[in-house]
């Protein structure tokens, strides 16, 4: 007999996401990571895709761990390896400043795939300036 899982709405997911970190969500979209983050860009983590959620604690960015069905073929054959979930947060007190660059000029955007790119400027843990780099479509929630 098959049993249908009731499934949970996305206002479900991002209620609890609130109430899980305590924080309400400002703005959220599905993103790209680029580059900034010393501990991806030394294991040479970019290109993941992910969600970007601006909440009133900060920044945070949050790669789901997936597998593809090629992943599923190629994992017969090869030692099991965990995947686990990758985030980054920044406090807000620790952001400098946020932009977003859209392409303007419309015969770039009908010749070339632009996507918005998310530039946050933040303070890392020895005081230094650093920046991320994104990919995103963002929406606003407030």
């Amino acid at each position: 007999m098959l049993t249908k899982n009731p499934e949970k709405s996305s206002e479900d997911f991002w209620r609890v996401y609130e109430e899980k970190r305590g924080e309400k969500v400002l703005s959220r979209g599905l993103g790209k990571y680029i580059s900034g983050w010393d501990e991806f860009d030394e294991k040479k983590w970019g290109g993941l895709w992910g969600l970007i959620i601006t909440t009133s604690g900060g920044f945070r960015f949050h790669h789901f761990p997936q597998n593809s069905w090629m992943d599923a073929v190629t994992s017969r054959f090869a030692e099991e390896k965990e995947v686990q979930e990758k985030t980054i947060f920044i406090p807000k007190e620790k952001i400098a400043s946020t932009q977003v660059i859209k392409e303007t000029k419309w015969w770039k955007r009908i010749f070339a795939s632009y996507s918005p790119r998310l530039v946050i400027r933040y303070a890392d843990e020895a005081g230094g300036e650093k920046t991320l780099l994104f990919e995103a479509e963002y929406e606003n929630e407030q």
